[in-house]
This record gives structure tokens, C-alpha cells and sequence, in this order.
């Protein structure tokens, strides 16, 4: 297997921080990967992401390969040079997507056919069938085909998703084979039993990939939940290899779950929460809707650095909210892209200078200061 190299510069209890190392350039970890699902981060130019201090973001599977194509895609250049992104990028398999969006989807040993949530056509993905669309696109890293159920779910029905995960985890490894430049990642599904997390642990490591994703999570279970099967996943993981917790989250929920051992997160919560007039700061969360901030001529955030937090007032923000304007959403995601890099540049820090527990709690005892809000 070629692969990426996990180089850990530092750890605080079970917290660490390090790169992993690209031909496109080292991904800082603990890392927040923006979301962009169709190649576009909502609302955000790439250069602005980049410069937020975004080392790479998520594309996915299902959209793309619905449109433009994956076939057309790398007609044009590759994925890349498509969204003028030359950093890395990792694509998502499109297994969530297919089971959440997707109209008259039937699943078999074999894959899963489903019609398009666009425009009703029926497409086939299968695991052979998924890497073939992310490598068309030209992904750094690569996601295996995994089966997501809705939980809560029967036992069987979470012992049969995470076998056939397994299953299809296997078939992408062959695949994939072992291509220079570029990595596969398995994920570990088995839902809120421990047994079953660590069964597909183990059948991942066995089957050998170049990190391991923690998929299934965050899906409506109570954090704590979340938080121990996470810890329990997480200690069935090879110590030096990256760890990608699908699909989290809030701010709380990443800094708890770096402190287990976590290296990646993606989420659009950032995105969407800035699109419907939310807004993620130091203070905690601001609704740019409310009455209250129509005359407050303070900005979000007069320390931070990005002009969408310091030079704008709460006031204008508000209005913007109020009147449906486009600038509105792209300066609310902006601020909260900005935000959570922030987060994750001070929790690298802090793991550095061994004191992240401390860190994780200043943090948010500044997001429930009311004097702030």
C-alpha cells in the first residue's frame, strides 16, 4: 500500500496533534474539512477557504457522480482543477447519500440500485462501481462503499450493515489496489453496540487500509452515547494511521471527541447554520435573526481575523438575515468556516503545549458567557 504517512508531532492524554503527509500538501490534524458536496463550499470562494486555513475538503460520491458526471469530470481535468482546488480532497462514497436521499433504493450482496433524487433516473453503485467514480474524479483520499442504516434499527438489521460493510470494504481494497499518491480509508459502522464497533474494527485492520473512518455516528444518539462508542472504536484503531469521524459537528462535540483520539471531522453544519442567518463564534451561537441585534453596532467577533467576524456589526448582519440577501449567507459562512478553523489551530496548539484539557474547557466556558451574547 502506498498512502499517506500519519506524523504525530505531539499528544496530551489520548489528544494528538501532527500532518499527514500528501503529495498535495500536509493536512494539519486535528483537521475540519469544509464541506464541498457538489465541488463548491456554499456561499465561499476556494480561496477564501483556503486562507481560513483549510488544508483540504470533502466532495461526495452520490452528487457528483449525478452531476456534472464523474466521466465528464475528468474529461475537464480531474476534480482539482474542475473547482480550483489544488489542495487535497476527499471524496465521501456516496453510501449516506444513497440511503437518505435517494427514492426506490434496493440494496443486495452485490450493491445497491437507486433512483436519482434529481430527476428519478436509476443508477447502479456498487463498491468496484464507487472507486471507479472517485478515482475519475481524481480524490486524494477515498472512501470504501459502506451500507448506513437509520437508527435506531434492530440488532440484526446493525449486525447486517456492518458485515456487509465489511464485505463491500474488502472489495473496494482490491479495487483500489495500491495506486501512488493517493489513499483508501475503511469505515468502521457496527451502530451503538460495542461488540459489533469492534468486530468491525478489527475486520478492517485485518483487511488493511491507509486510515479508518468512524462512520454511523451522530445521527440523533445522545452525545454521550456517541462519546463512548467513540472511545471504544477509537482504541481498536492502529495508533499510527488517521482517524476520520464522519459527519461531526458542533464545536463541543469535536473538541470532546479530539480529546479521544480523533484526527479528522467534516460537517455542513458550518455552511448551513450561515445560510440560515446562525452565526458560530467565541461566545457561542449568535441567530443573526433575532430582534435583539438590530441595533447592535458590535461585530461578531472584534479579535478574530477574518473581516466577516471583526468588520461587520451585528446590525448589518441582521438586516441582511432579515431581507434575504445573498451577502448575508457568504459573510455567516464565511465567519463560521473561520471559526472552526480557529478552533482546530488552537486545539493543535494546546495539544502542543500539553494543556488541552484546559483549552477544551475555556472554550467553552467562553460560549456560555451571557455578558458576551
Amino acid at each position: 500500500m502506498s498512502g499517506f504517512p500519519l506524523a504525530i508531532s505531539a499528544t496530551d492524554g489520548a489528544a494528538r496533534t501532527g500532518a499527514i503527509e500528501t503529495p498535495r500538501g500536509d493536512i494539519r490534524t486535528p483537521a475540519f474539512m469544509p464541506v464541498g458536496t457538489q465541488a463548491t463550499v456554499k456561499a465561499m470562494y476556494p480561496e477564501q477557504v483556503r486562507s481560513l486555513g483549510a488544508d483540504i475538503v470533502l466532495g461526495n460520491t452520490y452528487h457528483l457522480m449525478l452531476r456534472p458526471g464523474a466521466e465528464r469530470v475528468a474529461r475537464l481535468g480531474g476534480l482539482h482543477a474542475f473547482m480550483q482546488w489544488p489542495h487535497p480532497i476527499l471524496t465521501d462514497s456516496g453510501g449516506f447519500q444513497v440511503m437518505s436521499l435517494a427514492a426506490l433504493r434496493k440494496i443486495d450482496r452485490d450493491g445497491v440500485t437507486f433512483r436519482s433524487h434529481i430527476d428519478g433516473s436509476e443508477h447502479r453503485l456498487t463498491p468496484e462501481r464507487a472507486i471507479e467514480i472517485q478515482t475519475l474524479l481524481g480524490s486524494d483520499i477515498v472512501m470504501q462503499l459502506d451500507e448506513c442504516v437509520k437508527l435506531p434499527a434492530s440488532p440484526d438489521a446493525v449486525e447486517g450493515a456492518m458485515q456487509l460493510s465489511l464485505d463491500w470494504g474488502e472489495r473496494c481494497r482490491a479495487a483500489f489496489g495500491s495506486p501512488e499518491g493517493r489513499a483508501l480509508f475503511g469505515i468502521v459502522q457496527g451502530g451503538a453496540d460495542p461488540r459489533l464497533r469492534r468486530q468491525s474494527a478489527e475486520g478492517l485492520r485485518a483487511i488493511g487500509f491507509d486510515g479508518y473512518a468512524i462512520g454511523g455516528l451522530a445521527v440523533g444518539e445522545p452525545q454521550a452515547t456517541m462519546l463512548a462508542i467513540l472511545a471504544e472504536t477509537a482504541s481498536a484503531l492502529p495508533v499510527d494511521q488517521p482517524r476520520y469521524l464522519m459527519g461531526v459537528g458542533t464545536p463541543d462535540d469535536i473538541l470532546k471527541c479530539i480529546a479521544l483520539g480523533v484526527d479528522m471531522f467534516d460537517c455542513v453544519l458550518p455552511t448551513r447554520a450561515g445560510r440560515h442567518g446562525l452565526a458560530y463564534t467565541r461566545f457561542g451561537k449568535l441567530n443573526m435573526k433575532n430582534a435583539a441585534h438590530a441595533d447592535d453596532p458590535r461585530p461578531l467577533n472584534d479579535k478574530s481575523a477574518c473581516p466577516a467576524a471583526r468588520d461587520y456589526s451585528r446590525a448589518y448582519l441582521h438586516h441582511l438575515v432579515k431581507a434575504g440577501e445573498s451577502l448575508g449567507a457568504m459573510l455567516l459562512t464565511w465567519n463560521n468556516l473561520a471559526y472552526y478553523q480557529d478552533l482546530m489551530a488552537g486545539a493543535r496548539a494546546a495539544i502542543a503545549a500539553g494543556r488541552y484539557a484546559d483549552f477544551a474547557a475555556e472554550a467553552a466556558a467562553a460560549w456560555s458567557d451571557p455578558a458576551a451574547k
